[in-house]
């Protein structure tokens, strides 16, 4: 038997050349169906976590029932970007339609954040594909659609996008938010003026002497506890300019619907406060990573005669901040007095407008020309803010 031939190498006694791994597959999808979107849940969520500039608004189960709720058959724009079948990047998209084509987030209007999804592990790259990808869907070539991305915190995912994007990019500033550090209540009671610190003790101590009795409510039970939170908030801002979706069905049934599912999944904590076994206030966090963020309360009016209605839901938004682990304690949007008691630190959201040159000017013009409008409007006629308030009232019932 003929003794088999070596290769030159081999036989020199080098060492062979180790096979290189294939190059990872990378796949971009648009989904545009609300049942795939649905099918995306367990991977999605799974980005959530390895996302960690992720808020509780990028969960799956708040933009699906957003979208449930509120989105428009044919408007919806998902694209996804998947390595080697793993999902690595997500920008949940709806198309909207005004003077000029839009793409904008999907839960715009009722999130606080919006934000597109970037593994942290490979976010760069990904970063840049999935710029592509959205390049691509809005149609970059045609002069006049513009991407607006609303609410972005700074340093969200959706920066990255922009620093890969073909086209052109601007920044506009958004709503302003306000945010505690997640410590105890002393630690922020600590924090205040001295004579306001002192106030601030004598409350809680009365809240001590109340009894109220607070309970965490469990997944199961949480769409009764949101009916009973949304009743109180009804009540508890009547006549005094409520939220209008607050008061829809839709809302209703979106608030329902993604905050059971998650509760159950540890990103949401619904919270019971009782007085003499009566029902006297509810409130709503939604958190994720280290962010707690205090979303909605209800109130039953009368409390507030008793006892420090805003010193009960920071005493116990706190705590849960701090048993969880939660460096961060948001109050969200709006700059309400009961928020500036506690002297929070106050971050201004971004508005991110990306397209061709064209559209991105004018885009960002009207944006400029409606906010200045409103201004002068609220100022040389303030009184019609009432008006409209109530008549939205009106038409939400």
């Amino acid at each position: 038997m003929t003794a088999p031939q070596l290769t030159a190498s081999a036989a020199a006694g080098a060492s062979p050349v180790p096979a290189q791994a294939p190059a990872p597959v990378t796949e971009v999808r648009t989904v545009r169906d609300a049942t795939a979107f649905d099918a995306l849940a367990a991977d999605w969520d799974a980005l959530v976590e390895r996302c960690a500039v992720a808020t509780p608004f990028q969960s799956h189960a708040w933009l699906s029932s957003w979208w449930h709720s509120y989105g428009r058959p044919g408007r919806l724009r998902v694209v996804t970007v998947r390595r080697d079948g793993v999902l690595v990047g997500a920008a949940p998209l709806m198309l909207r339609r005004r003077a000029l084509p839009l793409l904008t987030g999907v839960g715009q209007g009722l999130t606080d954040f919006l934000d597109v999804l970037l593994d942290d592990a490979e976010a760069e790259g990904t970063a840049a594909v999935l710029a592509r990808a959205m390049a691509a869907e809005l149609g970059l070539r045609r002069p006049w659609v513009v991407l607006d991305l609303r609410e972005l915190r700074p340093g969200s995912a959706a920066h990255r996008i922009a620093e890969h994007w073909p086209g052109a990019a601007r920044l506009l500033p958004d709503s302003l938010c306000q945010h505690l550090p997640g410590v105890p209540m002393e630690e922020l009671v600590s924090r205040l003026p001295g004579r306001t610190a002192q106030r601030s003790r004598v409350k809680l101590r009365r809240l001590e002497a109340a009894g109220i009795e607070t309970r965490t409510v469990p997944a199961e039970e949480v769409p009764r506890a949101l009916r009973e939170l949304l009743a109180l908030h009804e009540l508890q801002w009547r006549g005094r300019g409520v939220t209008p979706e607050h008061l829809r069905p839709r809302f209703a049934e979106h608030l329902s619907r993604s905050a059971e599912r998650m509760a159950a999944a540890g990103r949401a904590t619904v919270r019971q406060y009782r007085l003499d076994g009566e029902l006297v206030a509810c409130d709503l966090t939604l958190q994720v990573h280290g962010l707690s963020a205090l979303y909605l309360y209800g109130v039953r009016p009368e409390l507030r005669e008793r006892v420090d209605v805003a010193g009960i839901l920071l005493r116990e938004s706190a705590a849960h901040a701090v048993a969880t682990g939660r460096g961060e304690l948001s109050l969200l949007r709006g700059d309400e007095p009961y928020k500036q008691r506690w002297r929070p630190e106050q971050v201004r959201n971004e508005r991110l407008l990306l397209g061709g040159a064209p559209a991105v000017a004018v885009h960002a013009a009207a944006i400029g020309l409606r906010a200045g409008a409103i201004r002068r409007l609220r100022s040389r006629a303030p009184w019609l803010a009432a008006v409209r308030t109530k008549l939205r009232e009106l038409t939400a019932r």
